[in-house]
C-alpha cells in the first residue's frame, strides 16, 4: 500500500501553493501528495507542469478530490447543470493531465454538500448519475484517470452513504476505471462494520480515506479499529492508496466547509502538525505494513 494526506490539513483555504507540499510530505515519510484538481482549472499549465516535475523528482504520485457544487451536478435532472458538470470535468481532466494526476475521488456522482432545503429524488437521480457516469468514465479513460465514487454520510449525501450502495453502483456503471471509495470518517457513522464494508468492497476498491472520528489524523488508541481495517485490507489483498484526510484547523472556507466549530488543533504551529502527521503514517505502516 502506498499512504498518502491531503493538503488542506495544513490550510484554511482550499487555494494553496501544491507544490510547496511535495517536499514536505515526502520529509514526513508520505508516499501521495492529494490535491484539490478542480483548483487546478485556476492554475497556468506551466506551474501544474512544474507540479508534476517537483513530484516526480521526489517520488511522489499526486492524487486528486473533487466535490462537485450544486451548479454542477452530473445527476441533475436539468440538463444545462449536466452539460456544465460534463463541461467543468473535460476541463479538469485536461489540467490533471498536465500535473500527472491519474486519480479523481468525491461525491463525483452528485453534489457536496448537499442542500436538504432542496427536493430530491433519490431514485431518479441514482439512475441519471449511473448513466452519466457511465459517460464520464469513457471521458476520463481518454485521459487515462480513474474515478472513486466516494461514500458519504448522511449529512453530506444521500445517493450513497454505504459500500453496498456504492457496490451497486459501480457494478452498474460496469466501466473499469470507476471503483468504490470508502473513507472511515463517513464508514464510522453509516456502516455496522468496518470490516464487513471492506470485505464487500473487495477488488471493487479503489481508494480510501482515513482519519479519526473527529477528523484527526490515524493514532493508536483511537476510536477507530484500525487494526480491523488492517486486516480487512490484508482479506481483500488491497495494495492501493491509503490517504490521510484530516482537518483539524478552525477558520477559513475549510473550517467552515467541514464544520469545524472548535480547534482541534488547539492552536498548535505548523510544526506540531508536521509531528503529528509524521507519527500517524509510521503508526499505520507499522500496523498493516
Amino acid at each position: 500500500m502506498k499512504y498518502g494526506i491531503y493538503y488542506s490539513y495544513w490550510e484554511k483555504e482550499w487555494t494553496a501553493d501544491y507544490i510547496g507540499y511535495v517536499g514536505k510530505v515526502k520529509k514526513l515519510g508520505f508516499d501521495i501528495l492529494e490535491v484539490g484538481c478542480h483548483f487546478m482549472l485556476n492554475m497556468e499549465d506551466e506551474y501544474l507542469l512544474r507540479l508534476k516535475a517537483e513530484a516526480e523528482a521526489q517520488g511522489i504520485v499526486l492524487t486528486g478530490g473533487y466535490g462537485p457544487d450544486a451548479a454542477h451536478n452530473i445527476a441533475s435532472p436539468d440538463p444545462q447543470i449536466v452539460k456544465a458538470a460534463f463541461d467543468k470535468y473535460e476541463a479538469t481532466f485536461k489540467k490533471m493531465k498536465t500535473a500527472g494526476v491519474k486519480k479523481l475521488g468525491g461525491g463525483l456522482y452528485s453534489y457536496w454538500p448537499v442542500d436538504y432545503n432542496v427536493p430530491f429524488d433519490k431514485k431518479a437521480d441514482l439512475e441519471r448519475a449511473i448513466n452519466n457516469i457511465r459517460e464520464l468514465a469513457d471521458m476520463a479513460a481518454d485521459y487515462d484517470i480513474a474515478l472513486g465514487m466516494e461514500v458519504l454520510n448522511r449529512f453530506e449525501g444521500y445517493l450513497l452513504n454505504i459500500c453496498e450502495e456504492a457496490v451497486e453502483f459501480v457494478d452498474k456503471v460496469g466501466r473499469p476505471n470507476v471503483k468504490v471509495m470508502l473513507d472511515t470518517f463517513h464508514m464510522n457513522i453509516e456502516e455496522d462494520s468496518f470490516g464487513d464494508a471492506i470485505r464487500l468492497a473487495g477488488d471493487r476498491l479503489g481508494h480510501l480515506h482515513v482519519g479519526e472520528a473527529n477528523r484527526r489524523p490515524p493514532f493508536a488508541g483511537g476510536r477507530i479499529p484500525w487494526k480491523e481495517i488492517g486486516e480487512a485490507l490484508h482479506d481483500i489483498n488491497y495494495d492501493g492508496d491509503v490517504v490521510m484526510e484530516p482537518f483539524v484547523r478552525m477558520g477559513g472556507t475549510v473550517g467552515k466547509d467541514i464544520r469545524i466549530w472548535h480547534d482541534l488543533s488547539n492552536g498548535c504551529p505548523e510544526a506540531k502538525l508536521d509531528e503529528d502527521a509524521a507519527k500517524s503514517v509510521k503508526f499505520l505502516r507499522e500496523l498493516w505494513g
